[in-house]
C-alpha cells in the first residue's frame, strides 16, 4: 500500500524536502508520495495530518514547538529538546521524533576540535543543537534578543544571554538558528556585534539552506570557514524517512540518492 509523507512549514515553498526524499524514494523503489503543506495555524497540524491520511510528515518552522506538544507520544531526544520535526503514524498515533539534533552533529563534524559553541536564537533548533553538544559535555551558549526565551534556557543550565547583557568571548564555533536571511537580507544580531563575535571564533555554521545568508557572507568576508545548512538538512532527512520506515532502511544508500536535490 502506498504511503504518503508531506513537510508542514510556513513559509515551506523554498523546501526542497520533497525532492530529497523522492529521490530517495525512487531510489530505493519505494511506494510513497512526498508533498509540500503550508500550514498557517500550527494547531491545526494534528488534524491535517489525519486528513491528510499521512504515514509520516517532517515539520519545519514555525511549528516544531506546537507539533511537539501535539503528538500522542513523543520520543527520544525530542522529550528534552520541546520540539518534534518528524512525525510517524503508528497504531493510529501520532508520535514524535527529532532528528535535528544529530543532523546538525554530523553536519558539522568536519569541523574539528570543537569544544565552545555560541548558538544565536532560541527556537527549536537551538534547544536541539544546544542539547546534543550539552550532551557531548561541552561549552555552549545561547544569545538572543528576547529575555522570555533566554530564561528557559538559563533555567536548563545553559550560559544564556540578551543581546544588551552580553560581551563576545572566543568560540570555536558560533551558529546562527534564527531566520534572518531566509527571505530578507537581515543579520541575526547588530551588524557590529556579529562583526566582533565572528572576529573571535574558529568556524561558523548558518542553519539556513542553498542560500549566501548575510551572516555567511560576512563570515566569508571574515575569512572564517563557514558552511550552510545543507548539511544538516540531508542528514536530518536521512533520519527521518528510516524513522517512517522503521528504522529499515540502509542509511548510505537513502544519503546517496538525497544528496542528488543539493
Amino acid at each position: 500500500m502506498s504511503k504518503k509523507f508531506t513537510i508542514f512549514g510556513n513559509p515551506v515553498e523554498h523546501s526542497i524536502s520533497p525532492k530529497m526524499h523522492t529521490f530517495a524514494i525512487k531510489g530505493l523503489g519505494l511506494d510513497a508520495v512526498y508533498n509540500k503543506f503550508k500550514l498557517e495555524n500550527g494547531e491545526r497540524l494534528k488534524e491535517e495530518f489525519f486528513t491528510q491520511n499521512l504515514n509520516g510528515a517532517n515539520v519545519t518552522v514555525p511549528h516544531k514547538e506546537t507539533a511537539f506538544k501535539s503528538c500522542d507520544e513523543v520520543r527520544g531526544i525530542a522529550k528534552e529538546i520541546g520540539a518534534v520535526n518528524t512525525l510517524v503514524l503508528e497504531d493510529g498515533k501520532m508520535i514524535g521524533y527529532n532528528t535535528d539534533a544529530i543532523g546538525f552533529y554530523m553536519s558539522a563534524s568536519e569541523f574539528k576540535d570543537i569544544k565552545k559553541i555560541l548558538i544565536i536564537g532560541a527556537g527549536g533548533t537551538a534547544k536541539a543543537i544546544s542539547l546534543i553538544y550539552k550532551q557531548k559535555n561541552l561549552d555552549v551558549s545561547i544569545l538572543n534578543r528576547s529575555k522570555n526565551r533566554v530564561k528557559i534556557f538559563k533555567e536548563n543550565g545553559f550560559n544564556a544571554y540578551c543581546w544588551d547583557e552580553f560581551s563576545a568571548g572566543k568560540y570555536d564555533l558560533v551558529v546562527n538558528t534564527t531566520s534572518a536571511g531566509l527571505v530578507d537580507n537581515e543579520y541575526p544580531l547588530p551588524k557590529n556585534m556579529l562583526i566582533d563575535i565572528l572576529n573571535n571564533s574558529k568556524y561558523a555554521i548558518d542553519v539556513i539552506y542553498n542560500k549566501n545568508t548575510p551572516f555567511l557572507a560576512l563570515a566569508k568576508e571574515l575569512n572564517i570557514p563557514c558552511k550552510d545548512g545543507s548539511d544538516m538538512l540531508l542528514y536530518q532527512g536521512v533520519k527521518a524517512l528510516n524513522l517512517f520506515y522503521k528504522d529499515r532502511l540502509y542509511e548510505e544508500s537513502v544519503t546517496k540518492f538525497m544528496k542528488k536535490a543539493f
